[in-house]
């Protein structure tokens, strides 16, 4: 193995920069790693403990006994190290801290590129060299093509639960790659978004309780196996976002949770470090090695695994004071959230940085230097909640309703805003999407088409859970695989037909995504038909005739002849419609070309007649000239080859 020349000891200048907090590749200097120094191959062992009296290294190297292995500190903050003159890569370790009151605790490496498979603990030195990539070309169209005027349609999922073997066992990164890249390819999606990678102890905790930030969890593989697995996501043209907690921590005791016995990486207030919601430890944000240590993880995961973007958890958590009885911001939050995104935006301009944040704070996807956040998207969380609200009431409840819906456009421009129906709103009781819709059996298929279907076209980019690209019945189970019998059930494949059907709709017309983030391409067509339950609107491109009009109905009821108003004198052709019966619908489609009137309707100066679905929507694009000069026998080849590619 050739080894990189690091020197020993940490040099005076990265030592001021970490406890500065801007060391943003913290990973380089602490940790464990081979190296060569005047001629002898060794590995080298640092770490932060600022409280600790003594540090020892113990591993399988030394039986365990740490009393030949002292680290030396070399920083009044803290920054212990030693150098072992052997290559000890493969082999197991954790400091033995002797904290300020006598007491001896085994941590593991808070920087460590590996750990063992729970429920041992112990860290792994590994190195992360040696992977060869092939993903330049889409290294290349992402900066190429920033995605805030393309289609953005994620798939996220847990890689623990999306499938099982027979006896129970985890699928391995390589395998996944040849089960779940070609799936999410023939399903269309843009991206998938994996839950928490990082390494952690407790399965259920789905990686949202970590002790390993730096360490790819053992459950799949290696570090080198999940490279892999990225870079065949990459070449198929898929991105790989990665779910991120910098908020908080488990609180298991070989991890960063009073890691040498004092508050080190949490806050020393008890009110402050404690988060009762989750049973962990919040970072002191305000703390400069914790900002080094965390922002390095970020830039970390983006230089070894060629991340594409972070779903940052729990935003809401690190603004306000979780302990307080009323939102008192934490500025330490703020601080970190802007220099974390200045820092990420300098090393890849192309990256997503997405905040869950259920909150109304302001500008969290502007600019830091216009007092933003910085963050280049946000879930709409409001959006998810007012949707599925209307959607769980009656048919007749939903006028009572109207106002769930309309409200979104008051603020969907407010900030860059993702659409998510995430595993959060299928878990706890909370029932499957499938099954939050009212009605008997085929009535819950055709409100869940109608719900995509204005999932898609309402502005913002896109993310859905696995098992809703079928209907999983069940909500999420997360120690099971996902339910893949029910493909044996006819509705449930036409379910998946619609799915990968609507993504593609998606992705073929611009105006559902080019203008996502501006007023410019959303109008009202009619947004006071509360009685009814039918809402109607214009979708648009950048250029003057991209546009498609969307119809929902709500309710039941089919209409016939319905009039629409339109901005345009044209001829309009249903290019999408739910009630399809490819997909399990009734059938109530549009097949021929409607031609609009010269009569103001919806306060617009033309309008057409249409049949409107029953819990449908229809989407109808402008006809083209060379398709109307062409007459009917044009139009039957048109909607032939429309619905061979919907199936």
């Amino acid at each position: 193995m050739r080894c990189p020349l690091i020197a020993t000891n940490p040099t005076d200048f990265e030592i001021h920069l970490f406890h500065e907090g801007s060391l943003y590749k913290s990973y380089e200097l602490f940790g464990a790693h081979v190296i060569k120094e005047s001629g002898v191959t060794g590995t080298r062992f640092c770490v932060w403990a600022p409280h600790a009296r003594e540090v020892r290294l113990v591993g399988s190297f030394n039986d365990w006994n740490g009393s030949n292995h002292p680290l030396v500190k070399v920083s009044e903050q803290g920054v212990w190290t030693i150098f072992v003159p052997e290559n000890l890569e493969g082999h197991l370790y954790k400091y033995e801290i002797v904290t300020r009151n006598g007491q001896v605790l085994l941590k593991a490496d808070p920087y460590a590129f590996f750990s063992e498979l729970r429920p041992h603990t112990a860290s792994i030195v590994y190195s992360l060299k040696g992977y060869k990539w092939n993903d330049k070309i889409w290294k290349r169209k992402k900066l190429r093509k920033p995605i805030y005027d393309q289609p953005l349609f994620i798939y996220e999922l847990h890689l623990g639960s999306w499938k099982k073997k027979k006896n129970g066992d985890f699928y391995t990164y390589q395998e996944l790659a040849d089960e779940l890249i070609p799936y999410v390819v023939d399903h269309g999606f843009t991206h998938i978004e994996l839950l928490p990678l990082v390494e952690h102890p407790f399965d259920r905790s789905w990686g949202y309780q970590g002790t390993g930030y730096y360490s790819a969890t053992s459950r799949y593989g290696t570090p080198h196996d999940l490279m892999a697995f990225i870079d065949r996501c990459h070449q198929a043209g898929i991105g790989v976002i990665l779910d991120w907690v910098p908020g908080h921590f488990c609180k298991d005791a070989h991890g960063l949770y009073m890691f040498d016995g004092e508050p080190t990486y949490e806050y020393a207030n008890m009110q402050d470090q404690e988060n009762p919601a989750w049973g962990t430890a919040n970072f002191d944000l305000g703390k400069r090695e914790v900002r080094s240590f965390l922002i390095s993880n970020a830039l970390f995961w983006m230089e070894y695994f060629h991340i594409d973007g972070f779903r940052v958890d729990a935003v809401a958590n690190m603004l306000y004071w979780p302990n307080s009885d009323s939102l008192h911001k934490n500025p330490y939050a703020v601080e970190f959230l802007q220099k974390l995104n200045e820092v990420v935006f300098a090393y890849d301009p192309a990256v997503l940085m997405i905040a869950e944040d259920s909150t109304d704070w302001p500008r969290v996807t502007f600019p830091t230097y216009e007092g933003g956040l910085g963050f280049n998207y946000k879930w709409n969380m409001g959006w998810m909640n007012d949707i599925l609200t209307y959607m769980e009431a009656t048919p007749e409840q939903r006028k009572h309703l109207h106002h769930k819906v309309t409200f979104s456009l008051l603020y969907a421009y407010s900030e860059n805003f993702i659409l998510p129906f995430s595993h959060d709103e299928v878990v706890h009781g909370k029932k499957s999407l499938l099954n939050k819709m009212p009605g008997e059996y085929e009535q819950k298929f055709a409100q869940l088409r109608l719900l995509y279907g204005y999932f898609v076209t309402h502005p913002g980019k896109k993310l859905l859970f696995m098992g809703g690209e079928f209907g999983q019945f069940d909500e999420w189970k997360d120690l099971e695989q996902l339910d893949w019998v029910l493909f044996d059930f006819d509705m449930h494949q036409k379910m998946n037909v619609y799915v990968k059907a609507l993504v593609k709709f998606y992705k073929r017309y611009k105006s559902l995504y080019e203008l996502d983030h501006s007023p410019e391409g959303f109008e009202w067509i009619d947004v006071h038909n509360a009685e009814q339950s039918i809402f109607s609107f214009v979708r648009k491109g950048k250029k003057e005739n991209d546009i498609l009009i969307v119809v929902c109905n709500f309710t039941e009821t089919t209409y016939h002849d319905y009039k629409v108003g339109v901005p345009l004198l044209a001829t309009y052709k249903e290019a999408f419609n739910s009630d399809a019966m490819i997909f399990g619908g009734a059938g109530y489609v549009n097949k021929k070309p409607i031609v609009a009137v010269e009569e103001p309707f919806h306060g617009k100066p033309y309008h057409i007649q249409m049949t409107i679905p029953p819990f449908g929507i229809s989407v109808l694009r402008l006809m083209r000239k060379r398709e109307e000069r062409k007459g009917d026998g044009k139009e039957k080849v048109h909607r032939h080859v429309v619905g061979r590619r919907a199936r």
